[in-house]
């Protein structure tokens, strides 16, 4: 048994170091050097102190911003995840009806106006810091109320910060709410 047991355990002790330690420490390495800012979170800086990350959506509900979609989470990174309320579920369609009429009152829009679905349901991690062009244009009107700023200033801001598809081909365009939120603090 001794003679078994041996082999097993230097294995063990042998693979442990190469796939718990070596890989990652070389695989950490690679992506330092080639890629420092994604690596390390794409935290994204104002005033020399991070205000968030690239890739994280955050809640706000100030009128002077623009609003993300919602989460399931409440933005938090801990517990990301959806909702898993189904289709046919009460209560995702009570949540459902409930943003819709908040974002049309937030935003002076009819009753009938129909509203991006990313402003509607939480993406699947609860944190997708973007909105679609569509979202971003059916808040300009307040955003540049709330600031007291030209509503064509505030529009040819969200032009500015469309995003295309990732490599031309893949998604739709789309901004990113927190830059697109700096950017507007820049104007001021």
């Amino acid at each position: 048994m001794v003679k078994q047991l041996r082999p097993a355990l230097f294995l063990l002790a042998i693979l442990t170091l190469l796939t718990g330690v070596i890989y990652p420490l070389l695989v950490t390495g690679i992506a330092q050097l080639a890629f420092p800012r994604q690596a390390n979170g794409s935290l994204v800086m104002a005033e020399e102190s991070v205000v968030g990350s690239a890739l994280l959506g955050q809640a706000n509900a100030d009128p002077r911003y623009f609003q993300p979609r919602p989460s399931a989470t409440n933005y938090g990174t801990l517990p990301s995840g959806g909702s898993n309320l189904a289709p046919t579920s009460a209560v995702l369609a009570a949540a459902v009806g409930q943003r819709a009429a908040d974002f049309r009152a937030a935003n002076g829009l009819s009753a009938d106006a129909a509203v991006p679905t990313e402003m509607l349901f939480a993406s699947g991690s609860g944190l997708d810091p973007h909105i679609s062009p569509d979202a971003a244009r059916l808040q300009v009107g307040r955003v540049a109320a709330a600031r007291g700023l030209d509503e064509a200033t505030v529009a040819a801001l969200v032009e500015d910060h469309v995003e295309g598809p990732q490599l031309g081909i893949l998604g739709q365009p789309r901004l990113n709410v927190l830059l697109l939120n700096l950017a507007l603090d820049g104007l001021e």
